[in-house]
């Protein structure tokens, strides 16, 4: 199956400057990505960038990530209704030291002629004056060429700052610049991306006569119409420090089965005929949700590790499983408050939680159960754990039960979660 083909049967392709497909299947060819550094962290929606390179360098060619240093202190218009603020020089290389490290896990860099390869667009911009620039690239390209672009019309109303107008003319010299100096012939990104990859190719047919091409990938789209990638507290990094591995894991265990026949596609290296036996195996028992623990399982391992996705599964059943004292003891800080998450959290001093009977702490310092009647009813009933395990009307609460030395998980019943903290 050629490169093309694998985007199409996985529903990523959306945009192909025609003759592209005649030349991937001349041989090897080099081809790039531009990520921006806007963050120290990509997120998920970088993974579908980041998926189309790996895809590349399998079908048998070179790979170029671009991380946008000078690009990224410009500021990319594409998508966006207001100009971003600028990035200081430190925190712009603290951005693309992280982003670098990122690519790194995904690309191979050691495997010949398709060696995968990062460059930084400020390594050509540094030295390059506004002069220089205007004389040797702005020329090419005119401004009605510009106006025309998506990016800027959807701006012209609202009005876009000269420096965001000059983007596409900045990433377009990219293209150039590669093109010239690493015989790149190829420039991929998200559908977004079209107007500003096709300036590129036209630079470098107007300025030296070249032929270059280009090829769009689709933007994900969530079936219920919310944003892909986000969440309720936001985006779903790739970093453990932002979205911690058991977050990432429910984020994708927890796609409708719709999404999850359209991410295993895009978001795993699983072929075909796995993909088809998932989903049939799936659909005959929608209840087990083979095809989102397929899902999780895969991108979990690539993103994070073994360990993490293993951590993952035993956080989670914590909440929907069997649990040990082990694995509750395993758990970091971070693991306990995304795992409770929402749940009632009553804060108490540790010498209250010490020195209390547990009826007291669960009526009195916490109101857990709204009366010591009620709590001492549900204690005799059998219907109280504390960390997992069940209560009886002596227990004692002591230091070493103190999760992190300082949780405790109270659970009423099988479903109703509290979370006491000592302060």
């Amino acid at each position: 199956m050629s490169y093309i083909e694998e985007l199409r049967w996985r529903g990523m392709l959306h945009d192909i400057m025609p003759g592209t497909d005649e030349l991937l299947a001349k041989g090897k060819v080099s081809g790039y990505i531009g990520f921006d550094p806007t963050a120290d962290s990509l997120h998920i929606g970088s993974l579908a960038q980041i998926m189309t390179l790996i895809h590349f360098q399998v079908a048998g060619h070179k790979p170029i990530a671009l991380v946008g240093g000078a690009t990224g202190i410009v500021g990319d218009p594409s998508g966006r209704s207001d100009e971003r603020n600028m990035l200081s020089e430190d925190v712009l290389q603290h951005n693309l030291a992280g982003i670098r490290k990122q690519l790194e896990q995904f690309l191979n860099f050691d495997c010949g002629e398709n060696s995968a390869e990062i460059v930084n667009n400020y390594d050509w911009f540094k030295q390059f004056s506004f002069l220089d620039f205007i004389s040797d690239a702005g020329k090419y390209i005119t401004v009605n060429y510009m106006l025309a672009k998506d990016s800027v019309k959807m701006r012209l109303e609202s009005g876009m700052s000269f420096t965001e107008f000059c983007y596409q003319l900045i990433q377009g010299y990219d293209f150039y610049y590669l093109w010239k100096n690493k015989g790149v012939l190829l420039q991929m990104g998200g559908s977004d991306q079209w107007g500003n990859i096709v300036t590129g190719t036209e630079l470098i047919r107007r300025k030296d006569g070249g032929e270059a091409f280009a090829l769009t990938t689709q933007l994900i789209r969530k079936a219920d119409g919310t944003k892909f990638g986000k969440s309720m507290g936001g985006n779903i990094w790739l970093d453990a420090n932002k979205t911690s591995p058991y977050k990432f894991y429910q984020y994708w265990l927890n796609a409708s089965d719709e999404d999850a026949k359209n991410f295993i596609k895009i978001f795993t290296l699983k072929t075909k005929e796995e993909i088809d036996t998932l989903i049939a195996e799936h659909e005959a028992e929608p209840h087990l949700r083979k095809l989102q623990k397929a899902l999780a399982d895969d991108i979990t391992v690539r993103v994070h590790s073994k360990e993490d996705l293993q951590k993952a599964i035993d956080a989670s059943n914590i909440l929907f499983g069997q649990s040990t004292t082990e694995q509750l003891n395993a758990l970091t800080e971070q693991d306990i408050l995304d795992i409770f998450e929402g749940v009632p959290m009553f804060e108490t001093s540790k010498e209250v939680i010490e020195n209390s009977d547990i009826v007291s702490l669960l009526a009195e310092h916490t109101q857990i159960f709204p009366s010591k009647g009620e709590a001492r009813k549900n204690i005799e009933a059998n219907a109280v754990s504390i960390n997992k395990e069940k209560v009886a009307l002596a227990t004692k609460i002591v230091s070493n039960q103190l999760l992190r030395g300082k949780f405790l998980i109270a659970q009423k019943g099988k479903k109703n979660y509290f979370l006491i903290k000592a302060v």
